[in-house]
């Protein structure tokens, strides 16, 4: 059986996900969750992302896809193309003995997945700012919402939030 293919994100109001190479907001309690939703799990993602969070995150199998042929880092998996990073990614999964393949970002990354994913782990955000990357709009009848969460504001955390799971709507 096939992994499954698990994006993870937090999205502003407005779709922003990122500003600088950077998230635009410091949400403690999300990145606890992403922490617990990502462990033990390849994940596939950009250049500019792995290069924003500077090393392969402990506990998880980084796939990093690149255009560039020379890009190199330690301890991490680097992928040409989508179907190379999937195919290493799936790899990863069956020696990992896990069913989730998450999908890390940036936008690029969640564009060229997003119609093989089959769940989206999303923390809404209760801002609308600037940023320079977006997540993808969503159509409305692919997705349906299994699960939503709205746990307090911990201390820090600058800004409201919903955990929310979305489910690929299969016909």
């Amino acid at each position: 059986m096939e992994p499954k293919i698990v994006a993870v994100v937090a999205r502003g109001r407005n779709g922003v996900i990122g500003v600088a190479t950077g998230l635009p907001w410091r949400l403690s309690s999300d990145l606890k969750r992403y922490k617990a939703r990502t462990w033990g799990k390849p994940m596939i993602m950009g250049r500019r992302t792995f290069e924003s969070i500077g090393r392969p995150l402990p506990g998880r199998e980084s796939v990093v896809l690149t255009r560039d042929p020379h890009f190199r880092a330690e301890g991490a998996h680097i992928a040409a193309d989508p179907q190379e990073a999937l195919a290493t990614a799936r790899r990863l999964a069956a020696l990992l003995g896990v069913e989730e393949i998450i999908i890390a970002g940036g936008e690029e990354i969640y564009r060229a997945f997003l119609d093989l994913t089959d769940v989206i782990e999303l923390t809404e955000v209760a801002l609308e700012i600037a940023g320079d990357a977006h997540f993808p709009p969503l159509n409305p009848k692919d997705w349906r919402e299994i699960a939503r969460e709205a746990p307090g504001r911990g201390p820090n955390d600058e800004a409201d939030f919903a955990f929310v799971t979305l489910e690929r709507v299969r016909p």
